[in-house]
C-alpha cells in the first residue's frame, strides 16, 4: 500500500509538471504575483476581506493549513498588515470553533460526564483565563483541540476571545515575521538565489527560524516558574 501511494504521488506530480510546467515557472508565477498585487492595489478592501474570510474559515472549521496561511500572508501583505489581519482572523476563527463545539457537543458531554466534569468546571471558573492563556502561549496542544475543548466548559465567549487574542499574539508575531522575510517571486526571478542568500536576508530568516524554535521553550520556562510561585502562594494554599 505504501509503495502504491508513493507511485500515485509520483505519477500525479509528473503529470502536473507535464501539463502545467510552463505555468509553474518562476517567471510565470512572478507575473501572476504582480497581477495579483495590482489587483490588490485596485481593490484593497476586497482582497483583505477575502484573505480574512479564508483564514476564519480554515481556523473556524479546524482545517489544516493555518500555519502555512500565516507565513504566506506575512510574505504577501508584509509584516504590519499581515499581523493585524492574522491576529484578528485567527481569534475570530478560534471563537467560531469554540461556539460550534459548544452548540453541538456541550450538552451531550455534560449529560454524560457531568459529575466528573464538575470539579474541572469549577477550577476553570476560578482560573480559566490563566489556564487558556498558558495553553495559547505554549503550543503543546493543537489550537483546534483547545478551541473545541474550551467550548465544552463554562468559559464565556467574551473571555475566550480576549484571552485568545492576547495569548496567540506572540506566536502570530513570530510566524508573520518569518513569512515577511521571504523575498517576492519577482526578486527571486530577477536575482535568483542572491535574493535569499544575501547576508541581511539570511540573517533575518535565521533569526525568524530561531525565534520559532526558542519561543515555546522560553514561554514554557516562564510559566513553569509562575506555576511554582502560584502553588507556593498563601492564597493558593488556603483555597
Amino acid at each position: 500500500m505504501k509503495w502504491a501511494g508513493l507511485a500515485a504521488l509520483v505519477v500525479t506530480a509528473f503529470s502536473a509538471y507535464f501539463f502545467f510546467g510552463d505555468q509553474l515557472s518562476l517567471d510565470r508565477l512572478a507575473a501572476q504575483e504582480s497581477s495579483l498585487r495590482s489587483f490588490q492595489d485596485a481593490h484593497p478592501i476586497l482582497v483583505y476581506g477575502i484573505a480574512f474570510s479564508i483564514y476564519v474559515a480554515v481556523t473556524g472549521l479546524s482545517l489544516p493549513g493555518a500555519t502555512v496561511l500565516t507565513l504566506v500572508f506575512g510574505w504577501y501583505f508584509g509584516f504590519a498588515r499581515a499581523l493585524v489581519l492574522v491576529s484578528f482572523a485567527s481569534t475570530a476563527g478560534a471563537t467560531l470553533a469554540f461556539l460550534l463545539s459548544r452548540l453541538f457537543f456541550r450538552d451531550s458531554v455534560q449529560n454524560r460526564f457531568g459529575d466528573t466534569l464538575e470539579k474541572f468546571n469549577e477550577s476553570l471558573r476560578k482560573e480559566g483565563a490563566f489556564y487558556l492563556f498558558t495553553l495559547r502561549l505554549i503550543p503543546a496542544v493543537p489550537f483546534f483541540v483547545i478551541n473545541a475543548v474550551m467550548g465544552l466548559t463554562p468559559m464565556s465567549a467574551k473571555t475566550f476571545w480576549w484571552v485568545s487574542q492576547i495569548g496567540m499574539l506572540p506566536g502570530t508575531i513570530v510566524y508573520v515575521y518569518a513569512g515577511s522575510r521571504v523575498p517576492s517571486l519577482r526578486a527571486l526571478a530577477d536575482e535568483g538565489v542572491n535574493a535569499v542568500i544575501s547576508p541581511s536576508q539570511m540573517t533575518q530568516i535565521v533569526a525568524a527560524l530561531a525565534m520559532l524554535g526558542v519561543f515555546p521553550l522560553v514561554v514554557r520556562f516562564v510559566f513553569t516558574k509562575l506555576a511554582i510561585r502560584r502553588q507556593a502562594s498563601p492564597s493558593h494554599k488556603k483555597s
